[in-house]
C-alpha cells in the first residue's frame, strides 16, 4: 500500500500491482511445468553397414522398400505396388520379432510417394521405419 503525504489537498490513488504480479508469476510457473521439456518428433533409424561376418545374415534380414523415379516400387528385389505391399510385409514379418523396414526413394520423386509407402508399412504392423539416403548407402 502506498500513500503520499503533503501534496496539498488532492487525493492520489495508485493501483496495488503486487497481487497482479503474484498471479502472473504463478501462471508462468504453471505453464512452464505443463510444457514438455523435450520436443517430440519422429524416431528415425539409419541402416548400419554390415560387419565382416554379418554380411550374409543382415542382407537377408533387411527389408528395403525402393521407390523408383517412375513411381514403381520394389520390396528388396521383388516388384510390388501399394495395394500388395501391405500383405507382403505382413507375410514377411509374421515370424520376425524385430519389425524394421527401410524406405529408399529416388531423389527426384515427391515426398508424398515416400509417405504413402511409410503409411502402408505402418498399417502392416511395422514398428520402425527408417529412411535411406545416398550418404547412408555409401557408408558415410
Amino acid at each position: 500500500m502506498g500513500m503520499q503525504v503533503g501534496t496539498g489537498g488532492a487525493e492520489m490513488s495508485e493501483p496495488n500491482v503486487v497481487p497482479f504480479i503474484d498471479v502472473l508469476l504463478v501462471l508462468l510457473i504453471i505453464f512452464m511445468v505443463i510444457t514438455p521439456l523435450t520436443p517430440q518428433g519422429l524416431e528415425t533409424l539409419v541402416p548400419q553397414p554390415p560387419k565382416g561376418d554379418q554380411a550374409d545374415t543382415s542382407s537377408q534380414r533387411t527389408v528395403v522398400i525402393i521407390i523408383n523415379k517412375d513411381r514403381t516400387m520394389m520390396l528388396n528385389t521383388e516388384p510390388t505396388t501399394l495395394d500388395t505391399m501391405g500383405a507382403r510385409l505382413e507375410e514377411i514379418f509374421k515370424t520376425r520379432a524385430e519389425r524394421v523396414v527401410f524406405v529408399k526413394g529416388d531423389p527426384d520423386i515427391e515426398y508424398q510417394h515416400v509417405a504413402k509407402a511409410i503409411d502402408v508399412a505402418k498399417g502392416a504392423g511395422i514398428d520402425r521405419v527408417g529412411l535411406m539416403t545416398p550418404a547412408v548407402e555409401s557408408g558415410q
